[in-house]
C-alpha cells in the first residue's frame, strides 16, 4: 500500500481488483497443488478496473446489490484484505466497521475485547483504560459487559463495535450496513455520531438505505458486479441506481429509462395562527411552486403501460396554485393515460428535499383495496391527494410521481418521474428540522390561570 497521494486526497484507488480461485470440488484444489500443467480453478473476480478518489472531509456512499463488491472494496481499503492488481493509497488512521463482532474473540469476555479491538486499531492500554467509561457508556449493554461475546445478540455486538471505533480518534471512519441491525434509539445514536464525525474526518459509509446515503453523504459511487458503474453526486447516483433495481426486477420493463412524448398539460380558509403576526413583523414565507414541464423533469423509468402526463396542486377550491406559505389544504393531482389494459393501479408521490431524503408521501393502494382501479389502452386517470402542506424551510423541493400496477408488496412500475414539480422557498420563521406543521393555535400563560 503506497503512501504517495495528492495533498487533498484521503483515499486514491487506481486500477483496483481483487480475483479469487473458484473450484467445483474441495479436491480439485489438492490436484491443483500437485498437477501444475492443468488448471482445476476458475477465476472468479469480486472487483475489477476501480479508479477513484476521496477528498479529506468527504463523506463518501457505497451503492449495489449484495455481492456487488462494496465490502470487497472496504476490506482492501482498511487493509485487511490484499488486492490482485491495483493499489490503494490510504492518508491517515481507518477505523472500519465491516461486520458483526468484526475483530472479536467469541470467547472473551465484551471487556476483554474492547481492549484487543481498540489495540487493532491503535490504541495503547493506558489510552483504553482512559477511554473505557466512555465506551461502556456509549454502548450501553449492562452487566454483559463481563459476559462471552459469543453470548451476545447481533444488536449488542454492533453496540459494542461500533462504540470502540467511536473512540479510537480514526481520521478514516468505514461503516458497511451493521447499523441496520441495532435498534432504533442506538441507531439515532451513531447518526449523530457520524454527523459530527463529519466535520473533522473522512467516512465511508456503505448502505441499502438509499435515504441514509443521500442524507449522509456528499458523492457516492454504484458498484454492479465488481465493476463501477457510475459516480458522482449521492443524490444522482441512488436514483439512477433504484432506476435500474425497478428495470432488472420486472420483467415486463423495456429499459431502465421511458423517454416519451407527453401531451399538453393542461383564496385559503384556514391558516396557520403565525402568518397575521408574521405579516405584521414584517417576516415573509413564500413557496413559489413551478408548473409541469416534461422537458424539465428529473430521470423517469418504467414499462411505460401506463404514462403520466400532468401534475399539479390545487387549492381547496380546486384552482391551481403558484404560490404557497404553508399551512393550506391543498391537493396534489396526478394525471395518467393507459396504454394498454391494467388493472390494480396505484398511484403514489414522495415529497424530498435537494439532498433527496423523502420528507413525506402517500399513494392510493389502501384506498382502493377493496375497489381496485383499472381501464383500458386510451383511458384517464387522475389521482388527488388532498393535505395540509407543512412549513418547509428554505430551499428547493420536489415531487416524485408514479403510477404502477399490482399490489403494495408485489407491483410493476410503469412510469415513475423523479423531479415532477418543483417547489422554492424562502422562510425567515423556522430554524430547525425538516419540516414544519401548522399551528393552529399557540398560547402561554400562567399555571392556574
Amino acid at each position: 500500500m503506497s503512501s504517495e497521494l495528492p495533498p487533498e486526497a484521503a483515499i486514491t484507488v487506481r486500477g483496483l481488483g481483487k480475483c479469487y480461485q473458484m473450484y467445483e470440488k474441495p479436491v480439485h484444489r489438492l490436484m491443483q497443488g500437485l498437477l501444475r500443467t492443468r488448471r482445476y480453478a476458475r477465476d472468479f473476480w469480486a472487483l475489477r478496473g476501480l479508479d477513484m478518489e476521496i477528498k479529506r472531509g468527504e463523506t463518501f456512499g457505497i451503492i449495489g446489490r449484495n455481492g456487488s463488491g462494496k465490502s470487497t472494496l472496504l476490506q482492501m481499503i482498511a487493509g485487511t484484505l490484499t488486492p490482485t492488481e491495483g493499489e490503494v493509497v490510504v492518508n491517515g488512521k481507518v477505523a472500519a466497521l465491516l461486520e458483526l463482532g468484526s475483530g472479536f474473540n467469541p470467547d472473551f469476555t465484551g471487556r476483554e475485547n474492547v481492549f484487543l479491538n481498540a489495540a487493532i486499531l491503535g490504541l495503547s492500554r493506558e489510552q483504553v483504560e482512559e477511554r473505557l467509561q466512555s465506551i461502556l457508556a456509549f454502548a450501553d449493554i449492562g452487566e454483559f459487559i463481563d459476559q462471552p461475546v459469543r453470548s451476545y445478540s447481533s444488536g449488542m455486538a454492533v453496540r459494542l463495535a461500533f462504540s470502540v471505533i467511536a473512540h479510537v480518534d480514526a481520521d478514516i471512519l468505514i461503516v458497511d450496513e451493521a447499523l441496520s441491525v441495532g435498534d432504533a434509539f442506538f441507531s439515532q445514536k451513531c447518526m449523530r455520531f457520524l454527523r459530527e464525525f463529519q466535520k473533522r474526518g473522512t467516512l465511508l459509509f456503505v448502505s441499502h438505505d438509499s435515504a441514509a446515503v443521500t442524507n449522509l453523504c456528499d458523492r457516492a459511487i454504484w458498484l454492479d458486479g465488481g465493476r463501477l458503474q457510475m459516480e458522482g453526486a449521492s443524490r444522482e447516483v441512488v436514483e439512477s441506481y433504484l432506476a435500474q433495481q425497478h428495470a432488472s426486477s420486472r420483467h415486463a420493463l423495456q429499459g431502465e429509462v421511458v423517454n416519451i412524448e407527453r401531451k399538453v398539460a393542461t383564496p385559503m380558509r384556514e391558516q396557520d395562527v403565525r402568518h397575521e403576526l408574521m405579516r405584521e413583523l414584517g417576516l415573509k414565507t413564500r413557496f413559489e411552486l413551478f408548473e409541469f414541464d416534461p422537458e424539465a423533469t428529473g430521470m423517469e423509468f418504467g414499462a411505460g403501460d401506463a404514462l403520466i402526463r400532468n401534475v399539479e396542486l390545487r387549492d381547496e377550491l380546486g384552482a391551481p396554485l403558484h404560490v404557497l406559505h404553508g399551512g393550506e389544504l391543498v391537493s396534489l393531482r396526478i394525471s395518467t393515460e393507459l396504454i394498454r389494459s391494467l388493472d390494480d393501479l396505484i398511484v403514489g408521490f414522495y415529497l424530498k428535499d435537494r439532498l433527496g431524503q423523502r420528507l413525506f408521501g402517500d399513494n392510493t393502494h389502501l384506498t382502493t383495496m377493496n375497489a381496485p382501479v383499472g381501464g383500458a389502452p386510451g383511458e384517464a386517470l387522475d389521482a388527488t391527494f388532498q393535505f395540509r402542506m407543512p412549513t418547509l424551510p428554505a430551499g428547493t423541493y420536489m415531487f416524485d410521481v408514479a403510477v404502477a400496477s399490482g399490489t403494495q408488496e408485489d407491483h410493476t412500475q410503469h412510469h415513475w418521474v423523479h423531479d415532477a414539480l418543483q417547489i422554492k422557498t424562502t422562510d425567515n420563521t423556522m430554524r430547525n428540522g425538516l419540516v414544519g406543521i401548522p399551528m393552529l393555535r399557540i398560547d402561554v400563560s400562567k399555571a392556574g390561570a
